[in-house]
């Protein structure tokens, strides 16, 4: 099944899941198939970061973003990501990609996206920073009040010695970024 296919599935079970809360996860079970499969037989790199963005979006989607995005022109995107892989997810493996918000600061929200095998070891870790950009005002939303729109009560944790140095280096590369030609 195409990353397309999963989506369609995911949406159509979301209602199922209950509604997402902050400090709760997202896991959705898959199989490595054929098209996902890179010339090692094993789990290809690029599908690391769709099935990724899949449990992103069912996080979006129980959470009420998608619904509130559509109604006030916001977008959520990706600021960027940074990915480990420690063991392979080889071809008909099962495998659950497990999808959380760990904090935010400002605009930014630190997501957190493990792979994890059938006996419970990680073969993957995706680390992302992620936003939601208004249109109308032509900027992005302070985390803060998106979740308060969202009617979520939480409050962010300090971020971690990790997500710091995640954070910063985002920040460097995105300055890089920026400055090429």
């Amino acid at each position: 099944m195409y990353v397309w296919l999963r989506l369609a599935r995911m949406m159509a079970t979301a209602r199922s899941r209950g509604t997402y809360r902050i400090g709760g996860e997202s896991r959705l079970a898959f199989r490595c198939l054929p098209t996902d499969i890179d010339s090692n037989m094993h789990l290809n790199n690029a599908r690391y970061m769709m099935l990724a963005d899949v449990g992103r979006i069912d996080i979006f989607a129980r959470a009420g973003l998608l619904k509130l995005a559509r109604q006030n022109k916001w977008a959520p995107m990706m600021g960027g990501l940074q990915a480990v892989y420690v063991r392979e997810i080889r071809l008909w493996t099962k495998f659950e990609v497990v999808s959380t918000v760990e904090t935010w600061e400002d605009t930014q929200v630190i997501g957190r996206h493990r792979f994890v095998l059938e006996d419970g070891r990680t073969a993957a870790l995706v680390m992302t920073t992620a936003g939601v950009y208004d249109f109308r005002n032509r900027q992005f939303l302070k985390i803060d009040d998106l979740f308060n729109a969202l009617g979520e009560t939480a409050r962010p944790r300090p971020p971690s010695e990790e997500e710091r140095i995640f954070m910063a280096s985002h920040a460097g590369l995105r300055q890089l970024a920026k400055g090429a030609v």
